[in-house]
């Protein structure tokens, strides 16, 4: 794919406007009753930054955002305001860092958990099933390969820890702390999410494999917020390569995973290392692709 990147955003200052928050990924301006998300180009791998961005990444994953929100918005309401107007007088250098990498959005009452849907079997899934047949326990068929197909997607919630990783939990766990009704329309949302996108995707070559989303309250009505759908959220395969019994080549940071696990030498604890240009680019041509192939244009230059 050739487009040339952008400069890359590794954090974000706005003029007269206190500091964000920083995330692993995000810049969050909170306004009152609205946020200004702004994804940076930031890269993190076994919970830790890189110093090293990947440029067009916070690009890629608002654009896919939107992309998605726009699809979906039948299933449930999201917090988006807007992509361009953001309430701002900015400054033009200002206004061309946020383009294309920032939603205004409603502050909602954010729910305490991840909500993962699984079509397929991997990841930390897989490792729980190969313990005891069950995910988040739920009881599976017995022989299930790596990368298997699942024969329905199953809601899979998980805690949101702010340091270290995310735990899996089961249905009651999340029931008994947000009440039965509240977690049976999350987990019927979710699923429904799931299944409209993944047929989709797959109607454009990619194999959503599994996705986690987040929601919040607004005004006592659930809403869909965060990033949708992205290659940082979700495990995009293609298609063509799926073969279950090995772990299909994914449009995520697995490829920096994996050089970071099989090449680099981290340890992978803090600080992380620099990249090298070759591990950046080819990491920025995944999320590149999946872009490409899932909204049909490429990423505006």
């Amino acid at each position: 794919m050739s487009i040339s990147a952008s400069q890359p955003l590794f954090e974000s200052s706005i003029p007269g406007i206190p500091p964000p928050r920083r995330g692993k990924v995000r810049d969050v301006y909170d306004f009152g009753d609205r946020l200004l998300l702004v994804a940076t180009d930031r890269i993190s791998a076994f919970d830790v930054v890189f110093p090293t961005p990947i440029a067009d990444k916070g690009r890629v994953l608002t654009g896919l955002t939107l992309f998605w929100l726009n699809r979906l918005a039948g299933v449930v309401a999201n917090h988006l305001i807007s992509a361009t107007d953001f309430g701002l007088t900015l400054a033009p250098e200002v206004g061309a860092m946020l383009a294309g990498r920032s939603l205004l959005v409603k502050k909602t009452e954010v729910l305490p958990f991840e909500f993962i849907v699984r079509g397929y079997i991997i990841g930390s899934g897989w490792k729980e099933y190969q313990l005891n047949g069950e995910v988040c326990g739920i009881p599976l068929p017995s022989g299930l390969k790596l990368a298997d197909r699942l024969a329905e997607p199953i809601f899979t919630p998980s805690t949101k820890a702010e340091a270290g990783h995310d735990q899996n939990v089961t249905f009651p766990y999340v029931a008994n702390h947000i009440g039965a009704e509240l977690a049976g329309r999350l987990r019927d949302v979710s699923l429904a999410l799931y299944r409209q996108a993944a047929s989709l995707a797959e109607s454009r070559g990619i194999i959503i494999a599994d996705s986690k989303f987040e929601f919040g309250l607004h005004q006592g009505e659930l809403t869909l917020i965060d990033e949708v759908l992205t290659p940082d959220s979700s495990r995009f395969w293609a298609r063509d390569l799926w073969n279950p019994g090995g772990s299909p080549p994914s449009f995520d940071k697995q490829y920096l995973r994996d050089w970071l696990e099989k090449e680099s030498g981290w340890n992978k604890e803090p600080p992380a290392p620099s990249l090298p240009p070759a591990v950046i680019d080819e990491t920025r041509e995944r999320y590149l692709d999946a872009y490409l192939r899932l909204t049909g244009s490429p990423l505006a230059t």
